[in-house]
C-alpha cells in the first residue's frame, strides 16, 4: 500500500490516472497478501498475526489523523492512504472477524452511522440503536467539504477498541476446534456473493475488486493453515483448487467494481464453493452455538436454494406436524379460508380480495379498496409470494410473524374489520371447518380448543406453499441453464454501477443480507405523485419505531416476480419498472428536488444509459418464478347461520 511519504504522487494518480491507480493498488494488494506469512504457519498463530496487523494498522491510522491537516488535500490524501492500508489489513482477517463477533465488526467497518435493524432473535424486544464506526464512515467523512479531525479520531478510536475484542478468550477459544472454520467460511462465501463486490461497505468503487483479491488470497492461506492444524477435518483439494481458480479469475478482471463480472464470479466459483462447504458441514457434523447461524440452513446446497435460510415459521401453531397427509389437510383448510369472506366483518371480503393469486398474491391496483368501498388504502398491497423470507413483515415492519400479521389484517377496521371472536364463531359455525380443526387439535398439544391461531396458521401455511419456486436466474446460477447476454449484463449492472445490490441482497433480492438474521429498511424519498410535487406523507417505519433515522423508511422488498407485481413503491406511485429505474438513476427523492434529510439512497445520478436501463429490466424479468396456479374453491363450507351461505368464493370486492 502507498505510504504517507508517497501521498503527493498518489494524489496525482487518483485525479489524473484512475485506471493506473487501480492497477497499482491491485499490485500492492497482492504483495500485501504474501508478506508477513510463512508457509507452515500454525492456524491460531496466523489468526493472532492477522489480528495484530489490523490493530497496528488502526493505531497507525489514528496517529496519521492526529498529525495530518485534514483541511488540506495533502492531509486528506495521507489519511486516505492509511485508511486503505487498514482496509487491506481488515480484509486479510475478515474471514474470521465478521462471524466471530459481528457487533464489534460493525464498529470497525460499519456502513451506516446509525442502524435500527432488528435481528431475528430480538423480535420480541424493542429495537436497538446501533452506532456504526470505523473505516467506511471515516472515508465518507473525509470526503465531506469540511472534514473534522475530532470526528475522524472518534470513528477510528471506536474501531481500535472493537479490534481488541478479537483477542478475548471468549473469541479465541473457538479456534481450538474445527467447527468455527466451516461456519466462518459459510458466512464468508455468502458475503462474497452478496456484499463484497457491491460497494455496500466500501465507498471507493476503484478498490472494491483489489480488496476482493486480498480477501480471497487470505482465505487461501487461512484454509491451508487450517488443514495443517486440523488434518482430520480438512477442506478437500477440490475446494482449494476452486478457491485458487477464483483468485485467478479475480486477478484477471478489470480493477473497477462497475466492470467486474459478478455473474461469472458467483456462478462459476462462489456458488460451487458454497456447495462444497455445506457438504462438509454435514459430513463433519459441524455444530454451531452462535446466533449468527440462527436462520441459515445446513441443508441448502446452493446460495440460490429456497432453503438457504428461514425467515418465518409458516406452520405457526402446527409447527410439530411433519406428516405429509396432515399437512395436506392443513393446506386445503388454508386454501378455503384464504378465499372465504367469512373472515371479514361484512362477509364480502377475503384475503384474496387484495392478494390476488394471479399476480403473486399482490394487487395490481395503485392501492386496494378500503373496507368502506369508498376510499383507498394508503399502501400498495405487497405480494405474499416469498413473504416467508422476511424477518419483519409489512412495509413498516410492524409484525414479526406471519400469523400475527394475519390476525391484524382480519381485525383492521380498514381492511377486513372483523373481531377475533366473531371470526372464530363464524368459522366454527361451519360443520366442515369445525370437524377439520377439532381433528387437528391433537397435533397442537399446547392448545385445548380451536383458536384464531389455528385459523391464521392454516392460511399462512397455504400461501407459503407458493414461495418455493425457482426463477430462470436461479437455474442459471445453479448451472442448469443460461441467460441472455442482456440479462447477464443487467445483473452485473445491478451488482455494480446501478448499486441496486447495496439494498436488494442476493439471493432473495430483498433487505435480508448475510447472515440472514434481519430485515433492512431504507429511506429513498418516494414521492406522492409522479410530478414530484411533494414527498409521500407516509412516515413508514417511524410509526413503529420513532427515530430520526426511521422517518420515511420502508422495508426493502424482494425483487423476485417484480415484473408481475406492478404498481411499485409503498404507495403504488410508479406504474412501470422503467419509472422505478429512472427514479433511482436520478438519485431518489433528493435527486428529484425533494427535501429528505435522512435519505439513505445516494442523491447522485447513476448516469445509466438507456441501454443499461433496459438491461436492468431484462435481468429483473429473469426473477419471475415458476409458481403453481392457485385454484379457487368452487364452493365454500355451509354454515349453521343461513345468512352466511350466500357468500362468494374470493369475496365481492
Amino acid at each position: 500500500m502507498p505510504t504517507v511519504k508517497q501521498a503527493p504522487f498518489i494524489t496525482w494518480v487518483r485525479v489524473y490516472k484512475p485506471h493506473l491507480f487501480a492497477a497499482l493498488l491491485a499490485i500492492a494488494v497482492l504483495v500485501a497478501s504474501f508478506s508477513n506469512y510463512t508457509p507452515g504457519t500454525d492456524y491460531q498463530t496466523l489468526y493472532a498475526s492477522r489480528q495484530q496487523q489490523l490493530v497496528q494498522s488502526l493505531h497507525d491510522l489514528y496517529t496519521t489523523i492526529q498529525q495530518a491537516d485534514v483541511t488540506t488535500p495533502v492531509g486528506r490524501t495521507q489519511v486516505q492512504a492509511q485508511i486503505n492500508t487498514a482496509r487491506i489489513a481488515l480484509k486479510r482477517a475478515d474471514f474470521w472477524l465478521r462471524y466471530l463477533e459481528p457487533l464489534a465488526y460493525r464498529s470497525i467497518n460499519g456502513p451506516l452511522p446509525v442502524e435500527w435493524e432488528t435481528e431475528v432473535f430480538e423480535k420480541f424486544e424493542k429495537p436497538y440503536r446501533r452506532e456504526g464506526a470505523g473505516l467506511t464512515l471515516a472515508a465518507l467523512h473525509l470526503n465531506e467539504d469540511q472534514p473534522q479531525r475530532d470526528t475522524l479520531l472518534h470513528l477510528i478510536d471506536r474501531a481500535r477498541t472493537a479490534a481488541q475484542v478479537f483477542d478475548a478468550d471468549s473469541i479465541t477459544t473457538h479456534l481450538s476446534s474445527f467447527h468455527h472454520f466451516y461456519l466462518c467460511n459459510r458466512l464468508f462465501l455468502l458475503n462474497l456473493a452478496a456484499i463484497y463486490t457491491t460497494g455496500f461497505e466500501c465507498p471507493d468503487a476503484a478498490i472494491v475488486v483489489p480488496e476482493l483479491a486480498t480477501a480471497l488470497q487470505s482465505a487461501m492461506e487461512i484454509t491451508a493453515a487450517f488443514n495443517r492444524s486440523f488434518p482430520a477435518t480438512p477442506a478437500p483439494p477440490s475446494y482449494l483448487q476452486l478457491l485458487r481458480d477464483a483468485c485467478v479469475f479475480v486477478a484477471h478482471q478489470p480493477h473497477h467494481r462497475d466492470s467486474f463480472n459478478h455473474y461469472t464470479f458467483i456462478r462459476n466459483y462462489i456458488n460451487p464453493l458454497y456447495r462444497i462447504n455445506q457438504q462438509l458441514i454435514l459430513q463433519y457434523g459441524v455444530v454451531s452455538r452462535s446466533l449468527v447461524d440462527y436462520s441459515l440452513s445446513k441443508k441448502a446446497t446452493s446460495i440460490f436454494d429456497k432453503q438457504l435460510y428461514t425467515g418465518q415459521n409458516a406452520k405457526g401453531i402446527f409447527s410439530y406436524v411433519q406428516d405429509s397427509n396432515i399437512l395436506a389437510s392443513i393446506t386445503d383448510l388454508g386454501r378455503q379460508l384464504f378465499f372465504d369472506p367469512l373472515l371479514s366483518g361484512n362477509n364480502q371480503r377475503s384475503c384474496a380480495s387484495c392478494h390476488a393469486p394471479a399476480t403473486c398474491f399482490a394487487d395490481t391496483l395503485t392501492t386496494s379498496l378500503h373496507f368502506n368501498r369508498s376510499q383507498r388504502l394508503p399502501r400498495n398491497t405487497p405480494g405474499l409470494v416469498n413473504a416467508p423470507y422476511n424477518h419483519l413483515l409489512m412495509l413498516d415492519g410492524k409484525h414479526f410473524t406471519l400469523q400475527h400479521q394475519g390476525k391484524d389484517v382480519i381485525a383492521n377496521p380498514n381492511e377486513m374489520n372483523c373481531t377475533a371472536t366473531d371470526a372464530l364463531e363464524k368459522v366454527m359455525s361451519c360443520p366442515h371447518y369445525r370437524k377439520a380443526f377439532n381433528k387437528l387439535l391433537e397435533h397442537t398439544p399446547q392448545e385445548k380448543e380451536v383458536s384464531m391461531e389455528h385459523i391464521v396458521s392454516a392460511i399462512t401455511w397455504y400461501y407459503s406453499r407458493f414461495s418455493t419456486g425457482t426463477a430462470p436466474f436461479d437455474d442459471a446460477m445453479n448451472g442448469t441453464s443460461s441467460l441472455s447476454a442482456d440479462a447477464i449484463q443487467g445483473f452485473n449492472l445491478f451488482m455494480g454501477k446501478a448499486q441496486c445490490a447495496t439494498c436488494h441482497f442476493v439471493p432473495q433480492f430483498n433487505g435480508v443480507k448475510p447472515p440472514c438474521v434481519g430485515s433492512e429498511f431504507e429511506v429513498i424519498g418516494v414521492p406522492a405523485d409522479t410530478a414530484y410535487s411533494h414527498l409521500s406523507t407516509d412516515v413508514g417505519r417511524y410509526g413503529i419505531n420513532p427515530a430520526p433515522e426511521t422517518r420515511n423508511a420502508f422495508r426493502t422488498g424482494s425483487l423476485r416476480n417484480i415484473a408481475r407485481t406492478a404498481p411499485y413503491m409503498h404507495n403504488g406511485v410508479f406504474a412501470t419498472l422503467q419509472q422505478v429505474v429512472d427514479f433511482y438513476d436520478a438519485g431518489g427523492g433528493v435527486g428529484h428536488g425533494l427535501l429528505v434529510p435522512n435519505q439513505t439512497l445516494s442523491a447522485d445520478s447513476l448516469h445509466l444509459t438507456a441501454t443499461e436501463k433496459q438491461q436492468l429490466i431484462v435481468f429483473m424479468h429473469t426473477l419471475n418464478e415458476q409458481i403453481p396456479p392457485a385454484s379457487v374453491p368452487s364452493q365454500l363450507p355451509a354454515s349453521h347461520h343461513k345468512q352466511l351461505n350466500t357468500r362468494k368464493p374470493g369475496g365481492e370486492y
